[in-house]
């Protein structure tokens, strides 16, 4: 870990890091204007099965990750790591470990014992971090989708 993320802060995200968090998005390769974002985190932060966490390295945002819970019939409860973003120029910092344990505590204090995330298949550099970080493979699906426009 680099002596600039012991000044690292992770905290909630807020309505004020759209701007910062819709630049990560498009980072992500989710591109995002800052109204649009903070429209997203206006309704995110009014659901209580729903949170997000900004890392702060001297007062700028370098990264985010959201995550919801994840409620069916078929399976208990789950935790879903929806999305983690850290600036390029910043990653291997440990900044991308700091937003999965702050997830993964509000998780707990869900009493949710479990997470999961979903990543790409082209994204190998990501599957490398999670199971670095102790998360295990434990399928490949396909993902659908119908648009309703």
């Amino acid at each position: 870990m680099d002596t600039r993320s012991s000044l690292l802060t992770v905290r909630p995200l807020v309505i004020e890091d759209a701007e910062a968090v819709s630049s990560l998005s498009t980072q992500l390769g989710y591109p995002c204007d800052a109204a649009t974002m903070r429209k997203r985190i206006h309704q995110l932060t009014q659901s209580p099965d729903r949170i997000a966490f900004v890392a702060v390295l001297e007062d700028v945002v370098v990264g985010w990750a959201d995550a919801s819970i994840e409620r069916h019939l078929q399976s208990p409860d789950v935790v879903e790591l929806g999305g983690l973003v850290v600036k390029e120029g910043h990653r291997g910092l440990g900044i991308g470990r700091r937003l999965c344990e702050a997830v993964e505590q509000w998780a707990v204090r869900q009493e949710i014992p479990r997470v999961r995330v979903r990543s790409q298949i082209k994204r190998q550099d990501a599957h490398r971090f999670y199971l670095r970080d102790g998360y295990e493979h434990v399928k490949t699906s396909e993902v659908f989708e119908k648009r309703l426009d």
